[in-house]
């Protein structure tokens, strides 16, 4: 299984950053092909590094590549710069069972 990890640093607004991600973010990436899970995991801590982790989860390498390139991971790549004007990271993991 393959996952890409993205990692969103605290906003300015975190009300406007969370209802753009929610109410646009979300269901872009919602319409890619291939998810087999997405998870939201929001940091509780004032001072902390990240605001918000996203975990996607794809079968295969195939299967994440051809989510990036379709037209919903196309838009959802370039709307990310209209919420996470603070900036993000993407990391991309091969995930086991331990």
């Amino acid at each position: 299984m393959m996952r890409l990890l993205v990692l969103y640093n605290p906003p300015e607004d975190p009300a406007a950053f969370d209802k753009h991600y929610n109410e646009i973010h979300v269901p872009l990436v919602k319409q890619w092909p291939g998810v087999l899970r997405y998870t939201v995991s929001r940091n509780l801590r004032a001072a902390s590094k990240y605001y918000l982790v996203a975990e996607i989860d794809f079968a295969d390498k195939d299967a994440l590549r051809s989510a990036l390139a379709s037209p919903a991971g196309q838009e959802a790549t370039a709307d990310v710069a209209k919420f996470a004007t603070t900036g993000s990271v993407s990391l991309i993991y091969e995930v086991a069972e331990v």
